[in-house]
């Protein structure tokens, strides 16, 4: 094991072609991260359909990985310090290209779920790993340049996971979605340890808070597994739903005082005292969750309403990136001379508007209509991590700084696999409320009733039953519609209402340029 002695003096930042190929290496390993993210999405119809499950069980897929992943984020500072900062990245890495092979391979879904809680969970330290690695290659005064190439990736990741998953679906099977992930793992693998081996960080043998873990793995699993079940279950008519209640309920309230009292706390939850750190948190983590869980409704929709093949729904997601990628060099230039809170304020107007676009839509919602506030969608996603995550973080000592981060990127992915579940259970409550209130017109006794039907009788040849069964398709069709039009609208009235938490921070001048200095 490497003394801290050996490994005290910081490493100059790197130059030439090691910092091209360093920066590509770390940045190749992010984007493959963030990219299961979302990769899966516009395949789980495909994928419930391969495996016998229904759609609701394939959603699994996305909010177990989430939720995993949320996890293991808080360990990634105790690890790093056992075992070292290059050695934890190199090595999430290859777990993670393990896992990804797992996956491909599940004959069911419950492999498939153990397999994709394994990937969630190892790709846990990856996310903040690759940015402390990228930052120490930079020099100092370069850390908003490589905070903003950081920002692209991890945008681009998520944006590009729909297309570059609906065509693998399309075009091979759902399998390969998994697949990709080994060649571009083992590359990024190979050439991080080859660059960054001997930039290795001190190890040192340091206790874990396991009664602090363990508290926290149970009050995550039991809240995940109730809002994934309850739908099924219908909810606390069932003694499980109950079950599963109670007992994250009282592990979270124990897991809250455990480590107010533990004196080396897994999470440090006193972090939260911090106006800064608790506004921002929960405006980015609320944001998220809405974000995270619209991109994934909006896919199935596509797919099993509208009919879309697989890659069609992926594609018609793509144009989210393209302003994304496009305003992030130039987020990053202007962030050190900007006020913070007026560009999250802006971003997340920018989302309230994009929604109440998509709270427009209809049945018969055409490819440009479809595709515009998509398009738009990328201004305010470049304009919302980095400026939140700056003033999340300012204002804090350079020591706080990784359990800070590390932190709020557990609040962050959890929220958003809680949203994800949340959006599904409330598009489907919401499309059940509209079918029974259109149904209510729907009576042999109502006119416009009657004479749809004998419209459909005469212009297609129906039997009057077939009549009926056609209406009755195409009266739930518009539910479901509706349904999603609610979700969209009240998305874009959340993200209106976050705004004031912004503004309850009080970031310091300079705090993104310090946050980042402060990263090395």
């Amino acid at each position: 094991m490497q003394s801290q002695a050996q490994t005290s003096a910081v490493p100059p930042p790197l130059t030439g072609a090691r910092l091209l190929m360093g920066s590509f290496a770390v940045a190749l390993a992010t984007f493959m991260n963030v990219l299961d993210s979302s990769i899966a999405n516009v395949a789980i119809p495909t994928i419930s359909g391969n495996l016998g499950v229904s759609v609701d069980e394939g959603t699994w897929v996305i909010t177990l990985f989430a939720a995993a992943n949320a996890v293991a984020i808080p360990l990634t500072g105790w690890l790093t310090q056992r075992v070292g900062q290059v050695r934890l990245f190199v090595g999430a890495i290859l777990m993670f290209v393990l896992s990804s092979w797992l996956c491909g391979i599940a004959p069911n879904l419950v492999t498939l779920l153990a397999a994709r809680i394994l990937q969630g969970a190892v790709a846990g330290p990856l996310i903040p790993l690759s940015q402390a690695i990228l930052l120490s290659s930079y020099p100092k005064e370069k850390s908003a340049a490589a905070l903003a190439l950081w920002a692209m990736t991890a945008t681009v990741g998520p944006i590009a996971g729909p297309a570059l998953g609906g065509w693998m679906t399309d075009s091979y099977s759902w399998s390969w979605i998994f697949y990709i992930n080994v060649p571009v793992g083992l590359f990024a693998a190979a050439v991080t340890w080859a660059i960054y081996r001997d930039r290795e960080t001190a190890t040192r043998v340091l206790p874990i808070d396991l009664v602090g873990l363990a508290s926290l793995i149970t009050w995550v699993a039991s809240l995940q597994i109730m809002l994934d079940k309850g739908k099924d279950l219908d909810w606390f008519s069932s003694p499980v739903i109950v079950i599963l209640a109670v007992v994250a309920l009282l592990s979270f309230l124990f897991f809250v005082i455990w480590e107010l009292t533990e004196p080396n706390p897994i999470i440090d939850l006193r972090l939260f005292k911090r106006r800064n750190f608790l506004a921002g948190t929960v405006a980015i983590s609320v944001a998220f969750a809405l974000f995270f869980a619209n991109l994934v409704v909006l896919p199935q929709w596509m797919q099993q309403y509208l009919a879309y093949p697989a890659v069609n729904a992926g594609l018609a997601m793509a144009p989210l990136g393209i302003f994304a990628v496009l305003l992030a060099p130039v987020v990053g230039r202007i962030l050190p001379k900007s006020e913070l809170r007026v560009l999250a304020t802006l971003s997340f107007l920018g989302f309230a508007g994009v929604f109440y676009m998509r709270s427009q839509f209809s049945t018969g919602v055409d490819m440009f209509t479809l595709v515009l506030p998509t398009l738009l969608q990328g201004v305010p996603t470049a304009l919302f991590f980095v400026p939140l995550t700056a003033i999340i973080l300012s204002g804090l000592p350079p020591e706080k700084i990784p359990a800070a981060a590390g932190l709020s990127n557990f609040v962050r992915v959890f929220c958003g696999a809680v949203g994800t579940s949340l959006a599904t259970t409330v598009w489907n409550d919401r499309a059940v409320l509209h079918h029974a209130r259109l149904v209510e017109q729907a009576s042999p006794g109502n006119p416009l009733y009657a004479a749809a039907l004998q419209s459909i009788e005469s212009t297609l040849g129906f039997s009057p039953a077939q009549a009926a069964a056609y209406f009755e398709r195409g009266l739930n069709t518009q539910a479901i519609m509706l349904g999603l039009n609610d979700i969209f609208w009240i998305s874009g009235v959340i993200f209106a209402a976050v705004i004031p938490l912004i503004w309850f921070t009080k970031p310091d001048k300079g705090a993104a340029s310090s946050t980042a200095a402060a990263a090395h």
